[in-house]
This record gives C-alpha cells, structure tokens and sequence, in this order.
C-alpha cells in the first residue's frame, strides 16, 4: 500500500468531543475514542456515522498531558467496524488555527522524544 500521509501519525488514544458544523448544524456528539494523530490528521472510533466532506470541530484530551486541543477537519473515510455501531473515520484538518496545529505538534514531538526514551517499550 502507497503511504500518501504528509507526516507521521501517532498512536494516540484520548477522548475526543466532536461537534457537526456543516449545513448549520451543530450537534454535539461524544465519541469513543481518538485511534492516531498527527498535525494534518486522525482515525477516530465513532458511534455514529458521519459522510464524506462533513466539517466537524474535534476537540482532544490528552490523557498524558490532559490539555484540551480543538480542530476543524473534514471526513475524509469511513470504515465501517459494526454496522449501525461502530466506526472508523479518518479526519483531515482544515482551517485549524496555529495555535492549535502548534499544541499538536509540541504535544507529538514530546510523546514521540517520551516514547524514544522508554528502554522497555512500556505504554505510557
């Protein structure tokens, strides 16, 4: 498989709050769980299925730092894992402001440099 991603993405699981913005609507949804992340992009694991192009704000908790990130990104896949129950969904960032996009990348290079340096391969 060709791999087509701008970075490299980290396996991440945080809670994730994701709120539907396209067509004016916004509908709050709480989702399971982030899968992997990087500053363009994440899989989330969703209990509701959302279409292609749909514009939702995402915002993460990082269980390591616990600080709140939030990004704008359009669904750009779906997989379905349980149909009616579960789902993958790839995310791409769009319009997420520099802030944002720089908390990702500090909070990335921190868990990468943290990962690094853990002889034992432990989870952290």
């Amino acid at each position: 498989m060709d791999e087509r991603r701008k970075s490299i993405r980290m396996k991440e699981e945080s809670d994730v709050t994701i709120t539907v913005v396209s067509e004016g609507k916004h509908q709050k949804i709480i989702c399971d769980s982030s899968k992997d992340i990087s500053i363009y992009g994440a899989k989330i694991h969703s209990r509701d299925l959302f279409p292609v192009d749909t514009l939702l704000e995402i915002d993460f908790i990082t269980k390591t730092v616990h600080e709140k990130i939030t990004a704008l990104g359009k669904v750009k896949w779906i997989k379905v894992i349980i149909e009616d129950a579960s789902y993958e969904v790839g995310i791409e960032f769009v319009k997420t402001p520099g802030d944002a996009v720089k908390k990702l990348e500090n909070y990335i290079e921190w868990k990468q440099k943290r990962i690094s340096n853990n002889p034992f391969d432990v989870p952290l």
